[in-house]
């Protein structure tokens, strides 16, 4: 996937600016697709340039003009044909995973800690991504949303961010308590 394809697919529901693009990559596209506030803008201008977004700009009153962004239909189907392809499989890179390989040659108590951190950022994501999830429904349950919702692509990858952070806060607490386990029996860790 590129950078082209997060940002056309950020653009599909409504007219944004490029400041509110990278609000929503922070908010609902953060979970699986990472980039920088000046990325995001760069590939804006490209995407505009080629024809696959539109852009106007809206005059504003004691502020700058903005310019907001909508997705053509030379943007839709780039996203299209990019849904045609196959799906490439994603590999996890994360150094505290090599610090957890490590373990055995490594201070227990400065690994615990970094385990600590990180169990309490995926417990904290996990609880956003799940404020996020309600507001989405609305005064629905989940099984009538998925049936009936306005835009349930957004939610499943929402969804999909929830249960990553907490599948992380759960390893991690497994880790911790592995690695207590055998400080305390006097193990090699």
């Amino acid at each position: 996937m590129a950078l082209r394809h997060a940002v056309l697919a950020a653009l599909l529901d409504e007219e944004l600016s490029g400041y509110q693009v990278t609000k929503a990559f922070a908010a609902g596209v953060a979970n699986f697709w990472h980039a920088l506030p000046q990325q995001v803008y760069a590939e804006l201008a490209k995407l505009e340039k080629e024809g696959m977004v539109a852009g106007r700009e809206v005059v504003q009153e004691g502020r700058p003009n903005k310019r907001l962004f909508r997705v053509t239909g030379e943007g839709l189907a780039e996203l299209e044909g990019f849904a045609s392809t196959a799906a490439k499989p994603a590999f996890l890179r994360e150094d505290l995973l090599v610090q957890v390989q490590a373990a055995d040659h490594l201070d227990t108590g400065v690994l615990i800690g970094r385990l600590t951190e990180r169990y309490a950022f995926a417990e904290a994501k996990a609880a956003l991504f799940e404020e996020q999830l309600l507001r989405m429904r609305g005064d629905l349950d989940e099984a009538e949303f998925l049936l009936r919702g306005a835009r349930v692509g957004p939610y499943l990858t929402c969804r999909r961010g929830r249960d990553f952070e907490r599948a992380n806060r759960d390893w991690c607490r497994d880790v911790m308590e592995v690695l207590r386990a055998r400080q305390t029996a006097g193990g090699e860790v």
